[in-house]
């Protein structure tokens, strides 16, 4: 716990340090810096001190170009939570992020490197990730009968963040040091507190938890969650799946946010936390930042 009082301490630190102010830039003797749209990202997977074996699965792919102002920075990121024994459960979150980021790439990202489609005829991005997550779920259904997996991916284009989310992983926002959680949880007890049946501190401690109605391969037919936010620079977009934030409470995961330099640094101290905390399950985490340099 001494690590999660210092993140506290140094998150409020950084806070009273911020600053506006910039010095005076002299004028007619430099040019403007130019503003560079960039995105940053971090990574990472750990398979916890309880499970046997990783049972989760990240996918990301990344696009920044240099040489072309009108081509936006892009970047496709998934995080999956597998589930079903005898490893069936990290056969179906590989296959389902693989299948998305394959039909993404096909969909979205060929004709927005390439300038190919017009855009009057390309694919609507929302439209594309169905379709995307659709596929992901008959590939499952398919080839790994009796799994099924959760799925939170991010379409991101410069400013804007496309989602799309089945299951109990989560997408997270965190900006001017408020943490936001985007994405709503498919399970039986987010359900009953939904309806006001129970509470949300009793549905931490449910037996039922972890029991999902809605995931990636349980059946034919698929609802998908679909979210657009938009991402100002120095946002922070975290996915992450139920073994990161059933461990850690929202205010231990705003803190390491608030806190880190990087986005690497941010889901590296996630993980050590979640792990510190009992790592009770396996821990993945992305995190990506727009900044503009």
């Amino acid at each position: 716990m001494n690590r999660i009082r210092k993140m506290f301490t140094s998150a409020e630190g950084a806070a009273g340090l911020m600053s506006d102010a910039e010095p005076d830039q002299p004028r007619a003797i430099e040019a403007a810096p130019v503003m560079v749209r960039r995105l940053q990202m971090g990574r990472a997977s750990h398979v916890g001190r309880v499970r046997a074996h990783n049972e989760d699965a990240l996918l990301t792919i990344e696009s920044q170009f240099d040489g072309d102002d009108s081509l936006a920075p892009f970047g496709v990121y998934i995080v999956a939570d597998g589930m079903g024994g005898h490893r069936a459960g990290e056969v179906a979150s590989s296959l389902a992020v693989r299948v998305v980021a394959s039909q993404l790439m096909r969909d979205v990202y060929t004709p927005h490197i390439l300038k190919t489609v017009p855009t009057s005829d390309q694919v609507p991005l929302t439209t594309a990730l169905e379709t995307a997550v659709e596929a992901a779920n008959q590939a499952v259904h398919a080839q790994v009968p009796g799994s099924g997996t959760t799925l939170t991916c991010a379409l991101i284009i410069d400013a804007r963040a496309y989602l799309a989310h089945v299951g109990d992983s989560r997408a997270y926002l965190y900006y001017n040091q408020q943490l936001k959680q985007v994405t709503k949880d498919h399970s039986y007890v987010d359900k009953l507190v939904e309806l006001g049946q129970i509470t949300l501190e009793a549905a931490a401690v449910h037996p039922q938890r972890n029991v999902l109605y809605r995931a990636v391969g349980q059946g034919e037919q698929l609802e998908i969650d679909l979210h657009l936010i938009d991402l100002p620079v120095g946002a922070r977009l975290l996915l992450c799946c139920d073994g990161l934030w059933g461990m850690l409470p929202d205010p231990i995961i705003q803190a390491i946010l608030a806190s880190a330099q990087t986005p690497q640094d941010a889901c590296t101290e996630l993980i050590a936390a979640a792990n510190e905390a009992g790592g009770r399950d396996n821990i993945t985490a992305i995190i990506i930042e727009r900044s503009e340099h």
